[in-house]
């Protein structure tokens, strides 16, 4: 039986777009569903301000009548003119162990990407780096966090049939937490003292959501110049950093947010960490209600496992042992809260400043995830 593919159109359709995925996974120890709404939003032009730079086309694959795959395909305009390139990207891949599927899927999103007068396909990607990305080819046997993507061994075989290569890696590491403050080398210790002494860094300390909050527009415009040489970024819009303030603040344990200042009070890094919420957003099934939001509220006040999402310094302070102070403070912090573990979330492979600071805490590397590329243009 042939493979159909449509475009999806309907309310209807994005709703069995983003529950495919739930269905292929289904039962699978490791995997970790998103919020059906959260989803939904994504792709709701009105709502998601990357649509100001962007544009999507999301397909659905059918065989006998039944869903066996699924693709967006995603024009960032912004990073195509930092670039200077042509390039269509693809994300919210899944599919069945069969190859007529992804040949199928990947067709519609070639043809277009050739439409658009683009030279090469990437992904998976997201509209910016706040989006999950980077298909798993290590680590199918360990949980995930909720910000990045989970998929079968299969499809990185299936890609690269297709003619996918590799663009750029990104690793994961798990660590212990210490058992007390004592473990940590004296060194690091000795170093944070002189980096306060001598530069006069303070911590900042937030006593709410709310005022957390207050410093969102500052922590995002550090983010975007922090990350502005990172692989695959593309500035964010002011309407896009107010969204990501609303969407993700009210989520963050002011006393786990990280944060530096200089001596002129200009926040000048900062590390946003949570308590994991992987095995919540399992028990929710992709829902908030009735009950989803009780298992995610839990999870909240649950220190077992401390999720490392996102960490930046302003590019002057690097160097200075920035990044230093935050780490010692957060893993005082947890060893206070009874954390026994932390995870890192993708870092890039070329990475090594920051792979580096993982070593004095006895690091596993259990993950890897990989973009891929390919030639699309005629």
């Amino acid at each position: 039986m042939s493979i159909d593919v449509k475009e999806v159109k309907t309310k209807k359709e994005l709703k069995n777009f983003i529950k495919f995925q739930m269905k292929l996974y289904e039962g699978n120890p490791y995997y970790v569903p998103q919020l059906i709404r959260d989803e939904m939003e994504i792709f709701d032009k009105k709502k998601n301000p990357a649509y100001e730079n962007g544009d999507t086309k999301l397909f659905l694959a059918y065989k006998d009548g039944k869903i066996v795959g699924r693709i967006a395909a995603l024009l960032n305009r912004a990073a195509n003119e930092k670039y200077k390139q042509n390039n269509l990207r693809f994300g919210w891949f899944d599919g069945i162990d069969d190859f007529e599927v992804v040949k199928a899927l990947f067709d519609k999103v070639e043809d277009w990407g050739r439409e658009l007068g683009m030279e090469t396909m990437t992904g998976p990607q997201g509209f910016t780096d706040l989006d999950p990305e980077g298909m798993l080819i290590e680590g199918f046997e360990e949980l995930q966090t909720i910000a990045t993507i989970y998929n079968y061994p299969y499809y990185k075989e299936l890609l690269e049939k297709y003619g996918f290569k590799k663009e750029i890696d990104y690793i994961e590491f798990q660590t212990k937490t210490p058992k007390s403050f004592d473990e940590v080398p004296e060194k690091l210790k000795r170093t944070a003292k002189w980096v306060k002494e001598r530069y006069g860094f303070k911590l900042m300390k937030f006593k709410s959501v709310k005022e957390a909050k207050k410093h969102g527009k500052e922590l995002f415009d550090l983010l975007d110049e922090a990350y502005e040489e990172l692989y695959g970024t593309s500035p964010l819009t002011e309407r896009q950093k107010e969204y990501y303030i609303k969407k993700y603040i009210p989520f963050v344990n002011p006393k786990l947010l990280e944060a530096v200042e200089n001596e002129k009070g200009e926040m000048i890094g900062f590390m946003i960490t949570m308590p994991s919420l992987s095995k919540a957003f399992q028990k929710a099934k992709g829902r908030l209600f009735p009950f989803g939001f009780i298992h995610i509220l839990k999870a909240l006040k649950t220190y077992e496992t401390l999720d490392f999402y996102l960490a930046a310094v302003k590019k002057e302070y690097r160097g200075k042992g920035v990044d230093l102070l935050m780490i010692l403070d957060i893993i005082e912090k947890g060893i206070k809260f009874g954390f026994k573990n932390g995870e890192s979330n993708p870092e890039l492979e070329t990475n090594k400043k920051i792979q580096g600071e993982w070593k004095y805490f006895n690091p596993r590397q259990h993950k890897r995830r990989r973009i891929f590329i390919k030639n699309i243009g005629k």
